[in-house]
């Protein structure tokens, strides 16, 4: 089939409008002939014979009446096995392989294989005769830490298709034809390892959804304990910058109880890209003790990139996402930032001349983001297997603002929400999740019963607090003066950890229940002191107690002997 062309007829920054004489679809791919030079783009708007198409490269050089051609495929990413451990820009270029080809200043128009022409160990699952269908498993491939199911293309819905030869075990070529399968009307397909699937399509060969309902282990205490995540679930972490929204995300990163993790770095400065890029071949994965890139993949797509491409590199991720889900594995996506993107749109929805909403963000904001976060989930797959997609996406409010547009309509959709605070960042709190303004609707390790009135206790302690801002110490009742005492020391010994210290950096849910519960008996039980110096110097003398007892490791002598140490010094001062 002939391709449709056509030529540019306007060129509006990222946006060039063309005429074509055929068929055009919504987000199609295209590409703008400049010179020697095909840049890619996808159309987001068909006007009858007029389409509007944005680029993701720099438009520099595009003349009305340049060539353009289109592909007659939607936008799409390549899936198979050699993902893991790479790369990637919005586009799915391998970035390493572009850097070597192009030197220290990448060129457009130029796109590489995002898969890598290599061989892998094939073992067939299926046998001549066998029906399968969109999603079934044909074969496997070792893949790192993984078995890497090679699957029928997720296109392949109908229930007429059967298997009509599959290679025997052995080493083949990732685009080598493994298996070929044929219909009831004789149609055949040949299956090679690797296939494309559209971005913007959710990939939905599963069984069934279902509700998220497993606490996803962060091993970080004020997460897991008093703002929980679930396998599945959807979080957001807005913050001003610098209050450390990227380096939380690190160690959710290493320390989520999932199986891969895919970052996708979208409109971020490229300092901090730069800063994702060598810190995360050097973290150690505490399940394997190797790097936690073999289980990693980065999409980078930084602020000095063509604006139109965050959008592809947010799609892209949350594609590779669904695709390792449709394995049984469990998948944590982090986005950073999501408000970037939603800059992006604006920009885009500028351009295109639409009736702009609040702050000029486009009318259809929400249903966008919305639609974004509902591709996460806990799914049951054909074959039994319980596998999950959590999305974690950073908001970067200008000013720490919460009450903007992208931060309200993230607010409306997901399942828990970790502010971070300037005050808190600045105060040296880490992780700076506000406590009190945070919130979670899944259920955490802890019981909530309890978390609820430790909560309690540190609302009630921050009233007094600013209370005694303005009455001064002095004017506190004892009573008051110890409760206030009473959340400063949970957030001190739980709210907060040392990441420097390797013990404390990482908290197995076990240690927290353990801990929580010591630490729930001091909130709760009353002490006989009346002396404000006295209540001081106890409850300081408490909070170190419970410092050293977090550098020492679960369950040893030495834990054990602190805990004893610990409780004797409360217990002396409890009343009655």
């Amino acid at each position: 089939m002939d391709k449709v062309t056509g030529y540019v007829t306007g060129v509006n920054g990222n946006l060039v409008a063309a005429t074509f004489s055929g068929s055009v679809r919504k987000n199609e791919v295209g590409y703008v002939l400049v010179g020697d030079d095909r840049l890619k783009g996808e159309v987001i708007r068909v006007n009858g014979d007029t389409a509007s198409m944005q680029i993701y490269e720099m438009t520099n050089g595009i003349q009305v009446g340049d060539k353009v051609e289109l592909s007659g495929e939607l936008m799409s990413v390549e899936l198979g096995p050699g993902l893991l451990t790479q790369v990637f820009d919005g586009l799915q270029n391998p970035l390493p392989e572009l850097a070597q080809q192009c030197g220290f200043f990448l060129q457009r128009g130029v796109y590489l294989d995002p898969i890598p022409n290599k061989d892998w160990e094939f073992t067939p699952l299926v046998k001549p005769g066998d029906h399968v269908t969109a999603g079934d498993a044909v074969g496997s491939v070792p893949e790192g830490l993984f078995t890497h199911l090679i699957m029928v293309p997720f296109g392949l819905k109908d229930q007429g298709w059967r298997v009509k030869s599959v290679r025997e075990k052995g080493v083949y070529n990732v685009r080598d034809t493994v298996a070929v399968l044929e219909n009831e009307s004789g149609e055949e397909k040949e299956l090679t390892m690797v296939f494309s699937w559209p971005v913007k399509q959710p990939i939905r060969c599963y069984e069934e959804r279902l509700r998220p309902d497993e606490t996803l282990v962060t091993k970080l205490r004020s997460i897991d304990t008093f703002l929980p995540v679930a396998k599945g679930g959807t979080f957001c972490v807005p913050g001003p910058f610098g209050a450390g929204k990227t380096v939380l995300q690190h160690m959710e990163a290493k320390n989520a109880d999932v199986d891969v993790v895919i970052v996708a770095a979208c409109g971020e400065r490229a300092g901090e890209v730069v800063e994702v890029l060598k810190e995360f071949p050097e973290l150690v994965d505490p399940r394997t003790g190797r790097s936690l890139m073999e289980r990693t993949i980065i999409i980078c797509n930084t602020s000095s990139m063509p604006v139109a491409a965050r959008e592809a590199s947010v799609y892209t991720a949350v594609t590779m996402a669904e695709y390792y889900r449709q394995m049984g594995l469990d998948v944590l996506l982090l986005a950073d930032s999501t408000s970037r993107w939603a800059q992006a749109m604006r920009e885009m929805s500028g351009r295109l001349e639409e009736i702009p909403g609040e702050e000029a963000f486009p009318a259809y904001l929400e249903s966008v983001i919305a639609s974004f976060y509902e591709r996460a989930g806990k799914v049951r797959l054909k074959n039994g297997k319980i596998a999950s997609v959590t999305i974690g996406g950073t908001v970067s409010p200008a000013g720490g603002n919460f009450e903007e547009p992208v931060t309200q309509a993230t607010l409306k959709v997901v399942g828990a929400f970790h502010g971070l605070s300037r005050e808190r960042s600045d105060a040296r709190k880490y992780p700076a999740i506000h406590p009190i303004d945070s919130w979670s609707k899944y259920r955490g390790v802890v019981d909530m019963e309890r978390v609820e009135q430790a909560r309690s206790i540190l609302k009630r302690s921050n009233e007094i607090n600013q209370m005694m801002k303005v009455i001064g110490e002095e004017g506190t009742s004892a009573e008051d003066y110890i409760v206030y005492q009473k959340g400063e020391l949970l957030d001190a010994v739980y709210l907060q950890q040392n990441s420097f210290d390797p013990i404390d950096a990482a908290c197995d849910p076990d240690r927290q229940i353990h801990e929580f519960n010591v630490l729930y008996d001091v909130l709760t039980r009353n002490f006989a002191l009346s002396d404000k110096k006295e209540i001081r110097a106890f409850f300081n003398q408490v909070r170190q107690e419970f410092l050293d007892w977090h550098n020492t490791v679960f369950r040893t002598p030495e834990f054990e002997a602190q805990e004893k140490r610990l409780k004797d010094f409360y217990l002396s001062k409890a009343a009655g």
